[in-house]
């Protein structure tokens, strides 16, 4: 959550930030008021506190009457002191809920507007001439298929729509895609992580997946479980509730778990293939620093997700992503958009979120500093959404023969194969 500080210093902020993400302003003002009520519930119940501890030591020099009339007053002041701590902790409580409706202080640059209105600050490499190769390009799936790589119709028999089997080459690129990851990641300087899938309310709700996310989540009711849509929620959960030593900053991790998404209001969009699932494995990256060096690492973040798709020889392009299209936790956001040859255009595969203090916060996770003890910052990174990148491998790398040329970078773990051919 934000700092509430902002409420009372510098309220037109937040607005603003609320404003840009095209959320309620209102909720600043009611807030603020929840905040002021919030206050002087806790000022009348530490009154009415001192009170019956002074009269607590007059009680017991008074004699006769005057002790009389003292307890009588005493027994008041208990019922009153209860009442007061009652209204103090729905107080709380009514500050707390609001609280979680805010998103994070939108960084000033960030481009305005919703979905369709990030900012493209570069493309790197260049899409391929289908046509001067003389042929047209076919799908993944159509590629996956002859591979012996995908099989969508036994998926959807196991699972139902938008699930999917990677077989034989199909699996063996994944596991490729993931000892490339790991040993990347590796030479960054990150810790490997293999976390829970499931994890409690607390840790989904810290990282902000239970706002306006909550409709794409699965959730386990007999057991009070989240299957988590990235493993950012248990990187995040790692630490929280604990102080952390500044000079042992940052904590840098780098995770590989299946992911899972109910993909609510996707209904009819991206049903072909394994572009749009309700389930994938992913590697995430993610960091815990001083919030002082978070932008810095928003952008190291950003410079791994570029080498990798660049080692991939995948043309793509880095999108500023707009306010209006920022998940709850996130000031600012990256996302880089991969060349689909059949679509003849870019789409989404990574995504790098620079969420400052607001995951911190709200997960207990601190800093022990020289200036004192203080919010850590938090920062996510995807490196390899698997299903994505095998479809941008499988589209980008196609030959007229229908067989798939195997990228530099990759050929070291699939056995030194250069290219993937069709089954007999």
């Amino acid at each position: 959550m934000i700092d509430p500080k902002w409420l009372r210093t510098d309220p037109d902020r937040v607005r603003r930030s609320q404003a840009a993400r095209g959320d309620s302003v209102e909720l600043v003002d009611e807030l603020i008021a929840a905040d002021g009520a919030r206050r002087a519930s806790i000022v009348a119940a530490e009154t009415l506190r001192s009170e019956q501890k002074t009269l607590g030591r007059d009680v017991a020099k008074a004699k006769g009457e005057e002790r009389d009339a003292l307890l009588a007053r005493t027994k008041q002041l208990a019922a009153d002191v209860k009442t007061a701590q009652a209204d103090t902790a729905e107080a709380e409580a009514r500050f707390s809920e609001l609280m979680k409706q805010v998103g994070n202080l939108v960084i000033d640059g960030v481009p305005e507007g919703g979905e369709d209105e990030g900012v493209v600050l570069e493309t790197v490499g260049a899409p391929r001439d289908f046509p001067a190769e003389g042929f047209a390009p076919k799908d993944h799936l159509e590629i996956g298929e002859a591979l012996g790589a995908i099989d969508m119709e036994r998926g959807t028999k196991i699972s139902g729509s938008r699930f999917y089997v990677l077989t034989g080459v199909g699996a063996q690129l994944e596991i490729a895609l993931l000892n490339l990851a790991m040993s990347k990641a590796t030479e960054w300087g990150f810790t490997a992580m293999i976390p829970p899938a499931l994890v409690k309310p607390s840790a989904m709700e810290g990282t902000g997946f239970l706002g306006q996310a909550a409709q794409d989540v699965y959730h386990l009711p007999a057991d009070d479980l989240y299957l988590v849509g990235t493993s950012e929620v248990a990187l995040a959960a790692f630490h929280s509730d604990e102080i952390l030593d500044g000079a042992t900053l940052p904590r840098q991790y780098v995770a590989y778990s299946p992911c899972f998404r109910r993909e609510a209001g996707s209904y009819g969009k991206d049903t072909r293939g394994i572009f749009r699932v309700h389930w994938f494995d992913k590697v995430e990256m993610f960091v815990h620093c001083d919030p002082a060096d978070a932008e810095a690492w928003h952008d190291k973040l950003l410079g791994y997700e570029k080498e990798f798709l660049t080692a991939l020889e995948i043309p793509f392009q880095v999108l500023d992503v707009a306010a209006g299209d920022l998940g709850l936790s996130a000031a600012r956001k990256f996302d880089c958009y991969a060349w689909l040859p059949t679509q003849q255009r870019y789409r989404e595969v990574t995504s790098t979120s620079n969420c400052t203090e607001f995951q911190a916060r709200r997960l207990g996770i601190r800093g022990r500093f020289e200036d004192g003890v203080r919010s850590v910052a938090t920062l996510n990174g995807t490196l390899c959404a698997m299903t994505r990148i095998i479809i941008m491998l499988l589209e980008n790398h196609q030959q007229a023969d229908g067989s798939v040329r195997v990228p530099a970078a990759l050929r070291p773990f699939l056995g030194g194969r250069e290219v993937l051919a069709p089954s007999a």
